[in-house]
């Protein structure tokens, strides 16, 4: 069963950065498309950015194009997030998975297993 572990998030100012990493274990890394997603209280979660391992493709919450990059290490199992240039709408529970829908939202019961911890971000002054 895919298991995820997200880490990196905390407090910056807007404007600042963060790195966030997601440990992957449990599934065929190097064939599966990884998606970053986030979520605010009381919200579904919403697809921030994917990386599809067959060609290397990305794909970016328009949004967050510009600022946000999403990287692969194989070796690692690790999915990174790089988020630049941090805005005040940037704030949510940040999760990985193995699915990718950037720019649509979805429920829990999106994944056949279960969600990750999740890492939080907090832009604030």
């Amino acid at each position: 069963q895919a298991q995820f572990v997200e880490s990196g998030g905390g407090l910056v100012q807007p404007g600042g950065s963060l790195r966030l990493s997601c440990v992957a274990s449990g599934f065929s890394f190097d064939h599966t498309a990884i998606g970053w997603f986030r979520q605010v209280p009381g919200k579904l979660r919403e697809g921030v950015a994917c990386i599809k391992k067959t060609d290397g493709s990305t794909d970016v919450l328009p949004s967050a194009k510009g600022r946000f990059i999403i990287s692969s290490d194989n070796a690692k199992k690790t999915v990174y997030l790089q988020m630049n240039n941090l805005r005040p709408e940037d704030p949510a529970r940040y999760y990985c998975a193995d699915i990718c829908a950037t720019g649509m939202e979805v429920p829990d019961s999106a994944l056949y297993g279960a969600w990750g911890q999740g890492t939080q971000v907090t832009v604030s002054s």
